[in-house]
């Protein structure tokens, strides 16, 4: 979880965390807990910010899932 670039995304579309917190239907301590890595964004809520936002889908691999190197 890139939780920089997420609200980088947040940001740079004149958005806030509570703005979307409340179009996701969380509290924001919720979305702040799955921003900072606490709990893991689910699916569909993964979904709704690439929609959202209009992200493409390696925009959504970089900010969602990093590539683990051994």
């Amino acid at each position: 979880m890139n939780s920089n670039l997420l609200k980088s995304v947040i940001v740079k579309h004149g958005d806030t965390q509570e703005k979307l917190a409340e179009a996701m239907g969380l509290a924001v301590s919720a979305l702040n807990l799955r921003i900072n890595g606490h709990i893991e964004f689910r699916r569909n809520e993964i979904n709704f910010i690439k929609h959202r936002y209009n992200l493409t889908s390696a925009e959504v691999d970089e900010i969602f899932f990093e590539e683990l190197v051994s």
